[in-house]
């Protein structure tokens, strides 16, 4: 007969995802108020803090930021180009790649976004504590830094450099 494992520690991954979840909670409403998904949301985010970059954003680098696999980005960014959230076209370093950058009518609907969520965020804030959720921010990172592999640790550390 096998015995159920012993677990000296709570499960950290699905904390997390709880966390999540109760989070995006307060977050969904809006954004389908706005007709968008969780994906269209955070390609959004993203294309909003890389705005000021002239060129755009490759795609890898927003499927890598929004935690978006690759084949899941192509719908997603097709849906937001048909609705004219995001213009696409090939990067002029190298024609084989394509950026993305968000259009005006995406930008605003952005900072229309941002006015509720960080309404949130300051809900959060008034609950936890300016200082605890600095602190939980920092222990998030933190751990993200952790369980990087050497490798992109190194990078990041490169990319950061003065």
């Amino acid at each position: 007969m096998k015995t159920n494992p012993s677990f000296a520690h709570r499960n950290l991954p699905r904390l997390l995802l709880q966390a999540r979840e109760a989070v995006m909670a307060h977050t969904r409403p809006s954004l389908r108020a706005h007709g968008l998904s969780d994906q269209q949301w955070r390609v959004l985010r993203v294309l909003g803090e890389h705005a000021g970059e002239a060129g755009g954003v490759e795609t890898g680098r927003v499927a890598r930021e929004a935690f978006i696999l690759g084949p899941s980005l192509t719908g997603v960014l097709g849906r937001m180009e048909r609705d004219g959230l995001i213009g696409r076209s090939r990067c002029p370093e190298d024609a084989r790649r394509s950026v993305v950058r968000a259009t005006a009518e995406g930008l605003a609907m952005a900072a229309t976004l941002s006015t509720a969520i960080e309404s949130h965020y300051a809900w959060l804030e008034d609950r936890l504590g300016k200082a605890r959720l600095a602190q939980l921010y920092a222990l998030l990172d933190e751990v993200i830094a952790l369980e990087q592999p050497a490798d992109v640790t190194e990078d990041l550390e490169t990319d950061t450099a003065p």
